[in-house]
């Protein structure tokens, strides 16, 4: 979605909202890691989230298949709405941004596992935050030149490839001790 806003809005403001949004996303899930890890082995935490992210890859693939044309239309209306309150529309990137990254995907899980592996939640906190701001930013700086050289069908393909090597690292590190 951050990349999807960034082709129709100042990349500053898309990349603010992101941020922020991100930010306050990461200590929800890192507190709720760390209380996760307290109850559950930290290989089964690993091995889960490593076997989420697989399921997670090629669900989100599915249903990419079925909705690219939908999700477009939705950020539009979501775009129009308060479109003419420069605030009202950085507030509403900035909790739409943070609904789509609670409602679950891959940077949820491996914070999770992050926070298993590390055990060090004020360093996985600095560390997801960094990526995700980092992130953040490069999607909101290029999101015009990638949006019209990468087809959706190609961003699926490629998020796919990358969610299935990371969740197949994260199964045979934790299995095999590496």
């Amino acid at each position: 979605m951050l990349f999807s806003l960034a082709t129709t809005r100042s990349a500053r403001v898309v990349f603010a909202a992101g941020a922020l949004a991100f930010t306050l996303t990461s200590a929800i899930i890192v507190l709720l890691g760390s209380a996760l890890v307290t109850y559950v082995p930290i290989l089964w935490v690993k091995v889960a989230g490593g076997g989420i992210m697989l399921a997670y890859a090629l669900l989100s693939y599915a249903r990419g298949m079925k909705s690219d044309g939908r999700i477009e239309g939705e950020e539009k209306k979501l775009l129009s709405r308060g479109a003419s309150r420069a605030l009202y529309a950085f507030l509403a990137m900035m909790a739409s941004l943070m609904v789509l990254d609670l409602a679950g995907d891959a940077t949820e899980l491996i914070t999770i596992v992050f926070v298993a592996q590390y055990q060090n939640i004020l360093l996985v906190f600095s560390g997801a935050v960094c990526a995700l701001v980092v992130a953040s930013g490069v999607e909101a700086a290029l999101g015009n030149s990638l949006g019209r050289i990468l087809s959706a069908r190609g961003a699926r393909y490629l998020s796919t490839l990358v969610l299935l090597v990371i969740g197949t690292a994260i199964i045979l590190t934790s299995v095999l001790g590496a």
